[in-house]
């Protein structure tokens, strides 16, 4: 990982400044999805313990072989 780090920042060297500005930019979105994509899971597994009583429960269980 190192040595892949270190190929982009000399390609970073290379740019100029406004360019630099738009890989910043970039950078923070690909952040961005990535703490909301955490979000999204840690709250999906929070909520699946107080729906398990609403999905396991005699009166439904025809669906479960549906």
């Amino acid at each position: 990982m190192e040595n892949r780090v270190q190929q982009v920042i000399k390609k970073l060297e290379h740019l100029p400044s406004d360019r630099l500005s738009e890989v910043e930019d970039f950078i923070d979105f690909l952040s961005q999805k990535d703490r909301e994509h955490r979000m999204r899971k840690d709250f999906a597994q929070g909520a699946e313990a107080s729906f398990q009583k609403v999905w396991d429960n005699e009166d439904d269980s025809a669906y479960d072989e549906l």
